[in-house]
């Protein structure tokens, strides 16, 4: 078997008699139009067949198409010596690694298989209704968050986190969720410990969450955040893990210099207060080509 894929790379037999054209003989030029259609960690794969595809692995027309037709706009939120200079292949690398930017409350960054945008903003980088007041609002610093800490709430009646992002996404379908943690956890002896000493109110009312786009597209829904009863009938828990709650989808076309996205997550009922939660981050994530999007505006309740 090892001898055969040598022959098919190289075009000999064992004892170097010729068998005829091999992966050798295609052109570089046909190796990189196939490139074209495939992705980037399928690209890096063949390239150590051959020194032909090592070099269509390297081209610049190659990784153009992998990169998104916004990519000189997260370029210019780095400084130029980072990646002027660069082939194409190594900007798409440079690109694949998270770029902060907004006092590094905010991260973009491309998908290393699809190349589309992704977007992650941190809890510093949105408002959080008593936010200021230790009574009711803590920062915990944790490896557990990309951006390394997390707002964990103690008590509060007034429940709300807003936030807004203006930029240039490419042209598709995109998903934005909430990233949520229903009670404390630490490190205790190298093992995490949760702590559900403030868990409470969550299971009174839902949460209402929602999003809105410059261009008039709306999106919300409510979610029961905590009902220990329900989730043990169904065999499944909500406390002690990260749980992402899907807000919506929207769809930009490209046509806009800038989109303006906003999004909010709320409980405003003041009867009863609520706590015990861990507020981590907004990812906005590409999810599909825009010929599959139809606009919609709908409202679900989700226990």
């Amino acid at each position: 078997m090892g001898s055969s894929l040598s022959n098919l790379n190289d075009g000999t037999t064992a004892n170097d008699f010729s068998i005829g054209p091999s992966l050798g003989d295609i052109p570089e030029s046909c190796i990189a139009a196939v490139f074209m259609h495939l992705t980037p960690p399928e690209i890096c794969n063949l390239a150590g067949l051959n020194r032909s595809f090592r070099g269509a692995a390297s081209s610049d027309s190659v990784w153009e198409k992998k990169l998104p037709p916004n990519y000189q706009a997260l370029l210019d939120l780095l400084p130029p010596e980072r990646y002027l200079g660069l082939s194409k292949k190594d900007v798409f690398a440079v690109l694949s690694r998270p770029i902060p930017f907004d006092d590094d409350n905010k991260e973009l960054w491309i998908d290393r298989v699809t190349g589309r945008v992704c977007m992650a903003v941190s809890a510093r980088g949105m408002a959080i209704t008593g936010i200021e007041d230790r009574r009711y609002w803590n920062w915990i610093p944790t490896d557990e968050s990309r951006f390394h800490v997390v707002a964990y709430l103690q008590q509060i009646w007034w429940f709300e986190v807003d936030g807004t992002v203006t930029f240039h996404l490419p042209p598709g379908i995109y998903s934005l969720s909430f990233r949520i943690h229903l009670g404390g956890f630490m490190r205790k002896s190298g093992r995490r410990v949760c702590n559900y000493e403030h868990t409470h109110g969550w299971d009174l009312k839902p949460v209402r969450f929602s999003l809105s786009t410059s261009d008039g597209q709306e999106a919300s829904c409510e979610y029961y955040l905590d009902d220990v009863k329900r989730e043990e009938a169904h065999g499944h828990h909500k406390r002690g893990f990260w749980i992402d709650y899907k807000v919506g989808e929207f769809g930009l076309t490209g046509s806009e210099p800038s989109t303006e996205i906003k999004w909010s997550m709320k409980q405003i009922d003041c009867t009863h207060s609520k706590g015990g939660l861990c507020v981590d981050s907004v990812f906005i994530n590409p999810i599909g080509d825009l010929k599959d999007y139809r606009t919609k505006s709908f409202c679900e309740i989700v226990d």
